[in-house]
């Protein structure tokens, strides 16, 4: 894909877009839009599917299909693609002390490694400053 843009994704503007997008922010709605069109990339960091996975086991969130299929659907298009947890984020990860929430941490440590902004509307990751927030 020449002249690509790429961000990381948050969880919740993930789901968001898969409930149709009209929670998302202006700038979010147009990076999933350049997705769509093949013109983006979107890192989805594992630790986004772990807590997929259990906000719909403990029914906070309805996929109609379970978590795998979900993924695979979503996965199906190469603008999506998963990002693997590695020790660097972890290191990373437990540098930020601006949250106790190991799934905010992990998601802005895979955007700190891979050097990309972050898809979200988290206040307190946009109040930190650890990375460059878009939504």
């Amino acid at each position: 894909m020449a002249d690509t843009s790429a961000a990381v994704t948050d969880t919740q503007p993930l789901l968001f877009h898969a409930a149709g997008g009209q929670r998302l922010g202006t700038r979010a709605s147009r990076h999933f839009a350049a997705c769509e069109a093949g013109q983006a990339i979107l890192y989805v960091a594992v630790v986004v599917i772990w807590e997929i996975a259990l906000l719909a086991r403990g029914g906070r969130i309805n996929l109609r299909r379970s978590v795998r299929t979900f993924c695979d659907d979503l996965f199906s298009n190469p603008a999506y693609q998963p990002y693997h947890l590695t020790p660097d984020q972890i290191f990373a990860a437990d540098e930020m002390r601006f949250t106790r929430d190991p799934f905010d941490g992990l998601v802005c440590a895979a955007a700190v490694v891979l050097g990309l902004p972050l898809l979200t509307r988290d206040a307190q990751i946009r109040a930190s400053g650890i990375v460059k927030v878009t939504w």
